[in-house]
This record gives structure tokens, C-alpha cells and sequence, in this order.
């Protein structure tokens, strides 16, 4: 069962009492929502947006804008975190944030539906990015608060099944709706939806002694974590970081790649078939592997053979450039993300360094998720462009993340 709410210890100290179904399907299905409102758009209607407004340039504004976007997630995820971790409302720390999220959420999707000029293109996005992480960052915290340690593989395994169906649902969103601003407006409705079940039945406990006075010099200096001191959090972040340096690279240019390498000509039904698979390659190994991870108690060899698996599906992307071969890239590159999200996400919560500042450490570590994501687009842009091509920009993610899956065996504290 749940802890009722009022019971102030679980904030703070590892959770021992398991959790409902009911509360991991609330948490799953608003993660379903913000990664929806982020995905749908990446995967289809931004680009095709960018390619509306700057056909001849449609690459350089779709890199712009998702750039920008991703620049502000970096500080907002952290930084909501932070201000989460010290909200004193009668509804807990991470409830109001979780609305106010996917309220400014939706306001930035419904900007992007009218948007003509890059420049609300902008502003819209970055609204959504802002928003978005402000709801990732409540509700990912809510996991060591709530989850004791040997359910976290199997929960990591929801949790990373709720990206994946996030991706899912916002293509599919973004493409049945039938234009470009519809499909903003459809990602935005669900994005509404999807946190109500969460705010019904969180049952988020408020914090009962107030946090110190906030100071901001010490409020800022609680943002660096210092790996000499953290050497477990500091080579968990840079994994991280690598990991998702990899995906981006791997996944940024999907749609174009479909339409200017591959050569089909419904590219954003292609997308959503790729995605498709993909997601069922997930959900086939995410939760298997996740209780397996429990069950043994090692979580490193997994997250390892994870990153192998996944530069081979690079590979396949970048020496065969056909409808098969993406097809294969898909089901490959599936099948080792599912086996990487579970079993790393319950790896990171091993190694916070602070219980009471939870969302805080979780958004510095989405840095390492949202960071690559502003870095990919000024790396792939003059790949794509002037250096290879494709066939580089797929090796080159393939590398990256074999990498990562070797160094994660620099982690010391966790098996």
C-alpha cells in the first residue's frame, strides 16, 4: 500500500512500504503525456513546420528551434527540481508543479499551432520545454520518494515504457490529426488529460517543517555537485550524457532521413511506423529486464549490454539506408533502450547524494538529458550537410554510445 498522506518520513528517507498499481499507472500515464507533447512534435509536426516556413533551410530552423528549446530545459528541469524539493502547498511538493506544468505546457503547444514565423516558433517551444520540465521534474522525484529500492527496476521499467508510448502517442497524435496545427492542438488536450489521474491520487505528502530561508547564493551552489566528492553521481551523469548524445544524434533528423536518405515519400507515416516498433521492442524487454535487474541485484552488465546493442542499430542505420534497414535499425535500437531505461534510471536513484533534495539531483541529471539535445543539432546540421552525411552521422552515434555502456562500469557503489 501507499503511505497516507501527512506521513513526513518517506520524503526523506528511503521508502520501505511498496506501491499500488494504481499510483505507478498515474505516475506512468502523466510521463506518457509530457513525452507525448514533446516527442509529437519532434518526430513529426516541427519538422514539418520548419519545412513550411524555410523549405530550402528547413534543417537550420528545425536545429534553431529545437535548440533553443533544449537550452532552456537545461536550467528549468534543475531548477524546478530545486523549487519542488522547498514547496511547502497543502498538496505536497510535487502536485502543484505537475499542474502548472502541463497548464504552461499546453499554452506553448497552442502557440506553435499558429505560429508562422520562426521567431514564435521560438517562444512557443521554449514555453513548452519550459512547462514540460517543470512537470518532469515533480514527477520523476515522486519515484525515491515514493519506490523502495528493489521495485525501482521494475517501476524504471514503466517509467521508461511511458517515453517510449510518449513517442508513441504523440506521432500518432501529430499524424492522424491532419495538419500541422491540429496536431499541436490533439498533444496539448492530452497533455491536459494525462496528469489527472496523478493529481487525483498522488497522495503527495507536504512537507511539515518548513525549509531554511532560501539563500540564493547557496540555492546556486547546491546545483554543482562535485564528482570528486560524488564520484558515483559524477560517471552516472557523463553515461547519461553520452547515452543521450548518442540517441540524439540517432534520432534528430528521422524525418529527413526517411525522406532524403531512405528516399520513401510518406515520411511522416513512415515515422510513425518506425516508432511504432520501436516501442513494442521496448515494451518487450523494459519490464523483463527491469525485474531481472531487481531480482539479481546488478544493474551496470545490463546498462553495458544495452549500449552495445543499441551502436549496433546505428550501424544497420548507417550501411544500409533502405526501408528494411530501418525496419531492422528500429527493432535493434528497441530492443537495447528498453533494457537502458529501466535498469539506469533505478541505477541513478542509487546514487543521489541527498534524500531531502531529490528533485534537485534528478533535474542535474536530466542536464545530461537535455544537454545533448542542444549540442545535436550543431553537430548533425554540418554532418548531414558537408561532412558524410548519414552514413557518418549514424557511426558517429554508434560510437558514442557504445562508450557510454563501457564507462558505466566506473560506477563503484552500485553492482
Amino acid at each position: 500500500m501507499i503511505p497516507e498522506p501527512g506521513v513526513v518520513p518517506a520524503a526523506f528517507a528511503e521508502p520501505t512500504v511498496r506501491v499500488r498499481p494504481g499510483w505507478t499507472a498515474a505516475v506512468v500515464l502523466a510521463n506518457v503525456g509530457v513525452f507525448a507533447a514533446w516527442l509529437g512534435p519532434i518526430q513529426v509536426v516541427l519538422a514539418k513546420q520548419s519545412e513550411a516556413v524555410a523549405p530550402d533551410n528547413k534543417e537550420f530552423i528545425y536545429g534553431l528551434v529545437t535548440g533553443v528549446g533544449a537550452a532552456v530545459s537545461v536550467f528549468a528541469n534543475p531548477a524546478f527540481g530545486a523549487i519542488s524539493d522547498r514547496t511547502t502547498s497543502r498538496r505536497g511538493r510535487r502536485a502543484p508543479w505537475v499542474l502548472a506544468g502541463a497548464v504552461g505546457g499546453a499554452v506553448g503547444l497552442l502557440i506553435l499551432a499558429g505560429a508562422t514565423a520562426v521567431a514564435l516558433m521560438i517562444v512557443g517551444w521554449c514555453l513548452m520545454q519550459l512547462f514540460g520540465n517543470a512537470l518532469l521534474a515533480a514527477v520523476t522525484a515522486t519515484v525515491p520518494d515514493r519506490v523502495p529500492v528493489d521495485q525501482r527496476g521494475v517501476v524504471g521499467g514503466w517509467v521508461a515504457i511511458s517515453q517510449v508510448l510518449g513517442a508513441l502517442v504523440g506521432t500518432a497524435l501529430a499524424t492522424v490529426a491532419g495538419g500541422i496545427g491540429l496536431g499541436y492542438v490533439a498533444c496539448a488536450g492530452f497533455l491536459l488529460l494525462s496528469v489527472v489521474p496523478y493529481l487525483l491520487r498522488s497522495h503527495d505528502t507536504p512537507l511539515v517543517t518548513p525549509p531554511p530561508p532560501l539563500v540564493l547564493r547557496e540555492f546556486l551552489r547546491g546545483f554543482w555537485i562535485s564528482p570528486r566528492r560524488y564520484p558515483d553521481f559524477g560517471w552516472a551523469w557523463l553515461t547519461r550524457f553520452l547515452f543521450n548524445v548518442g540517441n540524439a544524434l540517432g534520432t534528430l533528423y528521422l524525418f529527413y532521413y526517411l525522406q532524403d536518405e531512405v528516399g520513401i515519400d510518406d515520411a511522416d507515416t513512415g515515422v510513425l511506423i518506425l516508432t511504432a516498433i520501436y516501442s513494442v521492442c521496448v515494451l518487450a524487454t523494459a519490464i523483463g529486464f527491469g525485474r531481472w535487474s531487481d531480482r539479481s541485484a546488478r544493474r551496470k552488465v545490463f546498462v553495458t549490454c544495452s549500449g552495445v546493442v543499441m551502436a549496433v542499430a546505428g550501424v544497420i542505420l548507417a550501411l544500409w539506408p533502405t526501408w528494411p534497414g530501418a525496419i531492422l535499425g528500429a527493432i535493434v535500437l528497441g530492443t537495447g533502450f528498453g533494457v537502458y531505461l529501466s535498469v539506469d534510471f533505478a541505477l541513478l536513484t542509487e546514487v543521489l547524494p541527498s534524500a531531502r533534495d531529490r528533485a534537485k539531483d534528478l533535474g542535474v541529471i536530466n542536464i545530461a538529458n537535455s544537454l545533448p539535445q542542444v549540442l545535436a543539432p550543431a553537430i548533425a546540421a554540418p554532418i548531414v550537410k558537408h561532412a558524410g552525411g548519414y552514413p557518418v552521422l549514424y557511426l558517429l552515434a554508434a560510437t558514442v554510445t557504445a562508450l557510454a555502456g563501457l564507462l558505466v562500469r566506473q560506477i563503484r557503489s552500485v553492482s
